[in-house]
């Protein structure tokens, strides 16, 4: 087949970045413009603690370095801490004196007074207020009705705002509710705020249930698309909504992502998608979408592979095929998925994965690993070049092959493992292991 003849796609695959995202032929999204102005934002420290376990004082100072790192100069625009505890006040004042402007300590309160002092004695000049929305909040959790709720809600807002304070609020189980009767009424009051006080409102679409769909036929609570057009509709701005999901029915990358393009600014997200039940969104797959959707140099993946390691010593246990981070991510078992890697990585590979993310692909010797895995194993393990390689139809490759079925058959192993595989190379390819020593 003459090259010029295949098509590639080159323009959404370049293999030496992450795939593109092409929008095209939207309806009721206006003209795109607003994928310039999307972000990040980060929750690690709250919601991620929160729903995995109490993160110490060292440990989320490492967390927040690598958000720097990650984040370059404004695309994870801010953090969110509590401020509860004596160890909490102490993390927000640390990470407040390393000075970075990004991403930016924000606090996390719930809407009362007592609260929001806390966020005036630690110095913040940016607070989230969760203000529960929906009806199953209003009136089964706190016993008020809508009326009192907001009232109580736009009360401790007003005097962050009278304060100097910037505030978000955080519409809590906003997919369980009314948009006529609770998320309408009380988001146009912010606006009322806003506009008073020339201070920034801004609203977190906190999906809190993962009820949330990303199509654009489905209408609210649980259509996200519409739930941010609604919104933007109203004339609150798009890029000042942030939209929060969790993942209990497997959705919340594909709510994360019909959010932004649906012109919703912030994506708030967790380092492996650490969070309440299921998790929130992965903030390293954020990241490469954000780059699918622009290509902003700002950021820099290689930090994420210190993610990995960072959270082994924290005792997470990262799951074999998290996307991105888990272990399998980049690795590949099948004999013909290996037997096109051989040929040409981009056949099984969407990006290439050690020059983005300085992780590399590697390959599993399995019960369904054929010749062709043997072969590309050995050969990467020794190094060897094209000239030394041993090919899938190499007899020594066979007799290996031919062993590892017995293993299999003999056994309850499921993979084979470095060592094992080095014992079968002394036996058959004795000269490749004469050249470690």
């Amino acid at each position: 087949m003459m090259e010029e003849s295949l098509e590639l796609y080159k323009d959404v695959f370049p293999f030496t970045d992450v795939p593109r995202i092409v929008l095209n032929g939207l309806t009721n999204v206006g003209d795109l413009d607003h994928i310039s102005k999307i972000y990040i934002t980060d929750t690690t420290l709250r919601d991620g603690q929160q729903g995995w376990r109490n993160l110490t004082y060292d440990e989320s100072i490492k967390i927040y370095e690598l958000l720097v790192e990650l984040g370059g100069d404004g695309v994870i625009t801010t953090c969110e801490v509590f401020l509860y505890t004596e160890k909490d006040r102490r993390i927000a004042r640390t990470l407040m004196n390393f000075g970075f402007r990004y991403p930016k300590v924000i606090g996390w309160i719930r809407a009362s007074r007592e609260d929001l002092r806390l966020v005036f004695n630690a110095g913040l000049d940016e607070t989230i207020i969760l203000t529960s929305i929906s009806d199953y909040h209003i009136y089964y959790k706190l016993g008020l009705t809508r009326e009192s709720a907001f009232r109580k809600y736009l009360s401790v807002v007003e005097e962050a705002l009278s304060r100097g304070v910037a505030v978000k609020c955080a519409l809590e189980d906003v997919t369980r509710a009314s948009l006529s009767r609770n998320v309408i009424p009380f988001v146009r009051e912010l606006m009322r705020l806003r506009e008073k006080y020339s201070i920034p409102v801004r609203i977190k679409l906190s999906d809190t249930l993962g009820l949330g769909l990303p199509y654009p036929e489905v209408p609210p609570p649980r259509g996200i698309p519409a739930l941010v057009r609604a919104l933007i509709s109203e004339g609150f701005p798009g890029e000042d909504i942030e939209f929060h999901g969790h993942n209990d029915f497997g959705l919340v990358v594909a709510n994360h992502l019909a959010a932004w393009i649906y012109g919703a600014g912030g994506s708030n997200c967790t380092l492996l998608g650490i969070g309440e039940r299921s998790g929130n969104c992965p903030l390293e797959v954020m990241l490469i979408h954000y780059l699918g959707l622009r290509r902003d140099r700002r950021v820099v993946l290689k930090p994420l592979r210190r993610v990995i390691n960072l959270f082994k010593e924290l005792g997470f246990n990262i799951p074999e095929f998290q996307p991105i981070l888990g272990s399998n991510a980049f690795r590949t078992k099948a004999g013909i998925h290996i037997d096109g890697l051989i040929k040409n990585p981009e056949v099984y590979l969407p990006y290439d994965p050690e020059a983005l993310l300085g992780i590399p692909y590697t390959i599993a010797i399995t019960p369904y690993s054929g010749r062709s895995a043997i072969a590309y194993w050995i050969n990467a393990y020794f190094g060897l070049s094209s000239d030394e390689a041993l090919t899938k139809d190499d007899p020594r490759v066979d007799a290996i092959y031919n062993e590892i079925q017995k293993i299999f058959l003999e056994s309850n192993k499921n993979v084979l493992n470095d060592e094992d595989m080095l014992v079968l190379v002394k036996k058959y390819v004795p000269e490749l292991i004469r050249r470690l020593d």
